[in-house]
């Protein structure tokens, strides 16, 4: 059975940092890129960031650009996020996701591109 599972969440006043973490099981994901999600209560789920493949690129929504970075460990099926400067608006329930698609673009910022989906950790950031 294939999981994803995130960890890392928690309470942090604005400024802080967080670190998220992705621990993948039941498969390889060494050639699936692997982003991050994240979902405010009332809102859309939207795109954070991703990285390919090999770790070698990556893309980032505009709103967290600067501030978040996402990295792999492939030997270790994990993805991760940092995230510096946290702002209330980062206030959201964060999903990691697994697709197969091997170059990055506007395709990687979709949702519906990824195929696995972890069920999230909640980030809140308090002003």
């Amino acid at each position: 059975q294939v999981r994803l599972v995130e960890s890392g969440g928690g309470l942090v006043q604005a400024g802080g940092s967080l670190r998220l973490s992705c621990a993948a099981s039941g498969r390889t994901f060494s050639n699936w890129a692997m982003g991050w999600f994240r979902r405010a209560p009332g809102k859309e789920r939207e795109f954070v960031a991703v990285i390919n493949w090999s770790g070698t690129s990556t893309l980032y929504a505009d709103s967290v650009k600067g501030r978040f970075a996402i990295s792999r460990d492939n030997a270790k099926n994990t993805v991760s996020l940092q995230m510096n400067s946290l702002k209330p608006e980062d206030t959201a329930r964060y999903y990691c996701a697994a697709s197969p698609l091997l170059i990055l673009g506007t395709r990687t910022t979709h949702s519906n591109e990824y195929q696995y989906w972890g069920q999230g950790t909640q980030v809140t950031v308090s002003s």
